[in-house]
């Protein structure tokens, strides 16, 4: 009976170590893929105004960095709803730098089309040509890498 016990931790111990060194073994696997795949993607994150890049997508925008994606922001609007435009530029610059994305990836639209004004519904056909425009001048990919190479 003791043996039987003895043979159950025994056997229970050696699964444990085999998933754990198997488990290491994949997420270094991944964690190297995703560097690879990273050196050479392009990620943009588009925002409606100023703060957003830290307030929902700082996680998401240093684990791109720490794989090496080279990341763009694309922020729709100046923040001018209380006249503060050109603070909440400065803001949105200093954030950007500390997040890893350097002023030159940077897109920063003031334009009377996308005011910052709850009130004011933007022309989605608008927002989307602006878009595309900015995705074909920085060579964004919007093809998948991940599941392409699978």
């Amino acid at each position: 009976r003791e043996a039987m016990w003895l043979l159950c931790v025994l056997a229970a111990v050696l699964a444990w170590g085999f998933i754990w060194v198997w488990d290491s073994s994949e997420r270094m696997k991944s964690w190297e893929q995703g560097r690879l795949l990273g050196a050479e993607s392009r990620t943009l994150l588009v925002i409606a105004h100023p703060d957003d890049e830290a307030m929902f997508f700082a996680p998401t925008v240093l684990g791109l960095a720490r794989l090496r994606h080279r990341v763009y922001l694309l922020c729709f609007s100046a923040g001018n709803y209380y006249n503060q435009g050109e603070t909440r530029k400065k803001e949105l610059l200093q954030s950007c730098d500390v997040l890893g994305i350097p002023p030159s990836s940077v897109m920063i639209i003031d334009n009377r089309d996308f005011p910052d004004d709850p009130g004011v519904q933007w022309d989605t056909e608008h927002v989307a040509s602006v878009l595309l425009q900015h995705i074909e001048v920085n060579g964004i990919n919007l093809k998948d890498r991940a599941n392409s190479r699978l």
